[in-house]
């Protein structure tokens, strides 16, 4: 008996033989675009916003990154810029559910930058990048204001379901280099998140975390500032396990020996 499945957009049934498909042939090749269902004035509201997001996403380039020296050198030379663009552009076709095209805007975003940012995914202003090769942003990823990347960076998905399944992120959050977050984790405003980390569980605001896993390290309850990029500069919560487990063993030898005496 031939395995019958529903697909995932219109829930009709699938005779998909001995192929795996989640939707049906109609819906994969459907690319129709009903212009009559659109809302023109969030259309308007949302294209300026892509200009004030240009021109706080440039601005955080010159703020963010002492090498910036021009616009014109922002623009062309930073593949952080090209790609935060290009997926403002590819965001606006999504919101207004045109078929293809956000997905193949991205699709060029990350053959000419190495970043892959969803265009599902919801990115505040002052959002920047710095390098970028090798970040990943999931579809439901949403993003904060002045939130800062660098290489590598993964918030990625922990479900094939088409639920919420990638990362929140708050304001003024720096994740380092090689951070991963998986799942569709909250992480709080004022946060760093250590290079190489990997984020599985939710952060609260104004934290350190560090680690694989990662780990919560306090700051004595100092507020992260606003632009804060020493990603570099972070705790060691295992080298403070074993100063003090060293500590405690030195303290039980001397013990000892005084008892001994």
């Amino acid at each position: 008996m031939k395995n019958l499945l529903k697909c995932l957009n219109c829930g009709k049934h699938i005779d998909n033989g001995n192929e795996v498909s989640n939707f049906c042939t109609d819906c994969m090749l459907n690319l129709d675009f009903k212009t009559e269902e659109i809302d023109h004035q969030e259309i308007d509201t949302y294209l300026q916003k892509i200009l004030d997001f240009f021109i706080s996403d440039v601005n955080a380039a010159f703020t963010k990154d002492p090498a910036a020296r021009s616009l014109v050198e922002v623009l062309t030379s930073y593949p952080g810029i090209k790609a935060v663009l290009l997926y403002r552009i590819a965001h606006f076709f999504w919101r207004i559910e045109m078929p293809f095209i956000p997905r193949y805007i991205s699709d060029i975003a990350r053959e000419l930058t190495g970043i892959e940012i969803h265009p599902g995914a919801e990115i505040g202003n002052d959002f920047f990048i710095d390098h970028g090769s090798g970040v990943v942003i999931g579809e439901t990823s949403e993003i904060g204001n002045n939130v800062t990347i660098y290489a590598g960076v993964v918030l990625g998905g922990t479900s094939n379901e088409p639920i919420k399944r990638h990362p929140t992120i708050g304001n003024d959050v720096v994740i380092g280099t090689g951070a991963k977050l998986l799942g569709p984790i909250n992480v709080g405003d004022n946060v760093k998140i250590g290079a190489n980390s990997v984020v599985i569980s939710d952060v609260p605001s104004n934290s350190v975390v560090v680690g694989v896993p990662a780990r919560i390290t306090s700051r004595k309850g100092e507020k992260v500032e606003k632009i804060d990029l020493q990603h570099d500069e972070l705790p060691d919560p295992i080298t403070k396990i074993i100063t003090r487990l060293e500590n405690r063993i030195k303290n039980l030898e001397e013990s000892l020996f005084r008892d001994k005496i």
